[in-house]
């Protein structure tokens, strides 16, 4: 049985909720799909970096866990279009606003990481 309400038990389901949304191109595919519904092509082309075969199985992924539609137009050749559920909706401002925070940080984080490694490399030599 599910434990609701607490994402620090282990009995709780939403932490796969959690898993789900915190994955990097997970993070990146919602907010890129909340102006209007978008096409394979237009998420690849969108999104740098993605491969199909990680893009398609992240998009049944979020189809699977009610966070986007698919939609087949039934036409030949085949046009399919993806689009935020309403409960992914409700999630897209959240995500944008962590890229958001990511964008603005980014140089102090690389340069944490860099002091960082550059500690442990005297550290060991």
């Amino acid at each position: 049985m599910a434990y609701p309400g607490n994402v620090y038990s282990a009995q709780c389901s939403a932490r796969d909720a959690l898993a789900l949304i915190s994955g990097k191109w997970v993070m990146l595919i919602l907010p890129a799909l909340a102006k209007e519904p978008l096409r394979n092509g237009e998420l690849m082309r969108k999104i740098e970096g993605i491969s199909q075969k990680v893009l398609t199985q992240t998009l049944r992924q979020l189809e699977r866990h009610g966070l986007v539609s698919r939609i087949d137009h039934g036409e030949k050749p085949a046009r399919v279009e993806y689009c935020l559920t309403e409960v992914a909706d409700s999630l897209v401002s959240t995500l944008a606003a962590l890229d958001r925070w990511a964008e603005n940080n980014f140089p102090e984080l690389d340069a944490a990481r860099i002091r960082y490694d550059e500690q442990v490399f005297r550290r060991t030599n």
